[in-house]
């Protein structure tokens, strides 16, 4: 079974590097890649991690590069979100099961039905439960744009969110297009709410620090979730 790992922010995989500093990048049109060896329930499964960068045009085709490439049999999605204040809490890791891509604003029909074109339910049929590790299982918003706190009313109301980030969308919509299972798991790194964000405004090591424990616990999860399939 081939299994990609897909990473989207610098600061994700910068990260990942630091917690597998024995493996030797190679080089793709979109970041780094290597592939390195996971052990679950003691079989050895060898899993490609992949640098896709940041946003929706990235995600998307690195997405679909990484598809092309490596005919995964599973794309993995491991990354960070912010958290809605009030909502979720800090450190919490959200199994995604259907995506939104929100910041689509269109003048001359309904928004709401270009909205629902990018929206994907993601099949998670064939994970069953119980879960290895603790998740809260919930719809995620994307955007190329942080989580302005003006927004999250109705993101809360009209898609049933408690986090947001870049590029989950733009991953679920591609590998939903070409049939390919994918699981997105995304830590709560940092929460948005009336008052700002707590990683805006000069805050940003807040992010880095929180990423660093996020990506380390994800990795660690993994051979857990790739047993499942």
């Amino acid at each position: 079974m081939t299994v990609v790992v897909i990473i989207s922010a610098n600061i994700e995989w910068n990260a990942v590097v630091r917690i597998l500093p024995e493996v030797t990048p190679q080089s793709s049109p979109y970041g780094e890649w290597f592939e390195t060896d996971l052990d679950p329930e003691d079989e050895r499964q060898s899993v490609i991690f992949f640098h896709g960068g940041w946003g929706k045009i990235s995600a998307a085709a690195s997405a679909q590069y990484a598809i092309d490439r490596w005919s995964p049999n599973l794309i993995v999605n491991l990354g960070t979100c912010g958290g809605f204040e009030g909502e979720v809490e800090r450190d919490t890791v959200v199994l995604v099961e259907r995506t939104v891509v929100y910041d689509i604003v269109e003048q001359m029909v309904d928004a709401e039905e270009a909205i629902r074109d990018y929206s994907t339910e993601i099949d998670l049929s064939w994970l069953s439960e119980p879960y290895p590790h603790p998740v809260l299982r919930t719809a995620l918003v994307s955007a190329d744009r942080d989580l302005r706190p003006q927004d999250i009313p109705d993101l809360k109301s009209k898609y049933g969110a408690v986090a947001g980030d870049w590029e989950s969308g733009a991953i679920a919509w591609v590998a939903n297009r070409n049939q390919v299972p994918c699981l997105i798991l995304r830590g709560v790194t940092d929460l948005v709410g009336d008052g700002g964000g707590e990683a805006y405004a000069g805050m940003v090591q807040i992010y880095v620090a929180n990423t660093e424990r996020v990506m380390n616990d994800l990795i660690l999860q993994l051979p857990d979730w790739v047993a499942r399939t």
